[in-house]
């Protein structure tokens, strides 16, 4: 197991039980001392290989499916936690409401909670992307492509390209969105 994936794998579990409220010895003391404090801490920091027999009794004690436990081996091709995304609110309100209608009322709370009504444009957070996604049953891929063939998303909106200012590529993306 390399460094960098123990490590990765150590950071799963430390999220894991952080959200479930458990310090490492309180994770020893639910589990009458099945699971050692120091053991599941060496597994967190990556100083100890965990088995797959383990791995999966760990998910069963913190009630999680194993793949929540794993790391993601690739990073995700349209979206990191610093891309900024700029969804287009002129085309989301042209949208029809039964396929729109979840990211329209998130896109408006967001708004309400920023006190922002320009009604143009509004720019996200990746975390947000992955919420909707998990509201559309897809992958934030999939809800990338989505939104970019709604027209809500401009190809180059991912950090801020379709914010205000329009270049050449922004351009080529409205000829495209503009009616025939």
């Amino acid at each position: 197991m390399s460094t960098d994936y123990s490590r990765a794998l150590g950071a799963r579990l430390r999220a894991i039980r952080n959200q479930q409220g458990l310090s490492l010895q309180g994770v020893e003391d639910k589990s009458h001392g099945r699971w050692k404090a120091v053991v599941v801490g060496s597994y967190e920091r990556g100083d100890r290989a965990v088995t797959v027999q383990r791995l999966s009794e760990l998910a069963v004690f913190y009630g999680v499916p194993v793949s929540e436990l794993l790391p993601d081996p690739r990073p995700s091709s349209a979206v990191t936690s610093t891309t900024k995304i700029v969804l287009n609110l002129e085309s989301l309100g042209s949208l029809p409401a039964d396929e729109a209608g979840p990211l329209a009322r998130y896109a408006s709370t967001i708004q309400a909670q920023r006190h922002d009504y320009n009604g143009k444009v509004l720019s996200i957070r990746a975390e947000d992307l992955k919420s909707l996604a998990i509201i559309y049953d897809m992958s934030p891929d999939e809800l990338t492509t989505r939104l970019i063939e709604w027209g809500v998303l401009n190809p180059g909106g991912m950090d801020g390209l379709g914010a205000a200012g329009a270049d050449d590529e922004d351009d080529a993306w409205d000829r495209r969105r503009a009616p025939r």
